[in-house]
């Protein structure tokens, strides 16, 4: 048993001896950079020989906050940032001005459903309960952006869930969508790291149709369960019929670049019922109620 007359610590905190530091007196030698403390000089922190740090700091923030926050397992929802959600796509088909325009705003709107099973995939998934440690499973983690990253975080809202969202400084504006948890809202320099947390806790992953971002997203984690860096886990294709047309999985087995058995890995489902129900067998979780 801890004496109470004994300190805890000897040395200040960090936080305190950074306000000593601002607080002292200006002089030729307090104002040049070279005085600031290392942790407080972003000039320092910014310098390219510092990268490393960088990503040693980027890779521990949300490491630490989610374990504070017990989250011990995650589930992953991957998709496009441009399907709108139902109540906007005739607003997108309507704005279209050319022929080509209109075509690709009505395939848009065909794929608006989507929205609402990654909603209601969201919703079943954040019901889980806590384990017998006290441990978060299955806290849905997106993106953090618009569409169907913002369905993902809606969904766990819907339910009172708080959820993950991990945004990325982009050339463009990217600002979290509001229905990500604030404590739990992430900033991302480099995307791998970003990449490395979305897997690091997944234990399921919905894969919605997408561009590029999903398309990258989506074959790396395919490639580390294939070669065996990541163990195997739920990976559920939202829409067979997009899915076989943007990608020849057989033609790869095929022309034998892939092999029949990694077909396997994925897992094509239409309804955010049959994912849960695939991720809940899968995982012999236990069904409600």
């Amino acid at each position: 048993m801890t004496d109470p007359d004994v300190p805890q610590r000897v040395f200040p905190p960090a936080k305190a001896d950074a306000a000593s530091a601002r607080a002292v007196a200006p002089s030729p030698q307090t104002v040049d950079p070279a005085y600031a403390l290392a942790f407080q000089d972003m000039d320092f922190l910014l310098r390219e020989d510092l990268r490393p740090v960088r990503f040693q700091l980027e890779l521990m923030k949300p490491e630490v906050l989610l374990n504070e926050a017990r989250i011990r397992s995650t589930f992953v929802f991957y998709g496009s940032a441009r399907i709108p959600a139902p109540e906007r796509a005739d607003m997108m088909v309507d704005a279209a001005v050319t022929d080509t325009q209109r075509g690709i705003a009505e395939r848009l709107r065909a794929k608006a459903r989507y929205y609402d099973e990654a909603r209601a995939l969201a919703a079943l998934a954040s019901g889980t309960p806590v384990d017998e440690e006290g441990w978060r499973q299955f806290v849905v983690c997106s993106g953090g952006g618009p569409s169907i990253m913002e369905a993902a975080n809606r969904g766990a809202a819907d339910v009172g869930a708080e959820s993950i969202g991990l945004n990325i400084t982009l050339s463009h504006e990217q600002a979290p969508n509001p229905y990500v948890t604030p404590s739990l809202s992430f900033q991302f320099h480099y995307f791998a790291l970003r990449k490395m947390h979305f897997l690091l806790r997944a234990r399921a992953v919905a894969v919605f149709p997408g561009g590029f971002g999903t398309f990258d997203e989506m074959f790396e984690l395919l490639t580390l369960v294939q070669t065996g860096k990541m163990a195997a886990l739920p990976i559920l294709l939202f829409g067979r019929d997009f899915w076989q047309r943007v990608v020849d999985f057989d033609e790869l087995v095929a022309e034998g670049v892939v092999s029949p058995n990694d077909l396997s890995l994925i897992q094509f489902v239409e309804t955010a019922e049959e994912a849960w129900d695939h991720v809940r067998d899968y995982w012999q979780l236990p069904k409600a109620g």
